[in-house]
């Protein structure tokens, strides 16, 4: 599993580090944030997942030995503070147990509302 010790160039490299349970919820994140904003590029940056949008990073994610990281800016976790509550975050990530189910509604939410920051510059 990764440890942020090995470099990968790929979010398909990054992806095979992981056992396939793992790999999968990681696979639904990707999935998750390429659907609501299907333009932003998909590269690895701070050796994780994270996806460009009109040359600013929109969202990171990282996947952990018992959660999965999403990093969508700490203006954006302010703004869903009371959707997180139940989960263990920071000024800027939120994380989200493998024990239970993604939240993935919530991380589009999320996603989206980081979109509507950066196109109003």
């Amino acid at each position: 599993m990764n440890n942020q010790v090995q470099k990968t160039d790929t979010v398909d490299a990054y992806l095979l580090d992981f056992p396939g349970d793992i790999r999968y919820l990681l696979q639904k994140v990707r999935l998750c944030i390429i659907g609501v904003v299907p333009e932003a590029s998909e590269t690895i940056k701070y050796g994780i997942p994270t996806y460009v949008y009109h040359k600013k990073n929109l969202v990171h994610f990282g996947g952990y030995r018992n959660h999965i990281g999403f990093y969508p800016t700490p203006k954006v976790l302010l703004h869903f503070e009371r959707q997180i509550v139940e989960y263990k975050s920071s000024k800027g990530a939120v994380q989200f147990p493998l024990d239970r189910p993604i939240p993935l509604e919530l991380i589009a939410e999320m996603t989206l509302y980081r979109k509507t920051q950066v196109d109003a510059g």
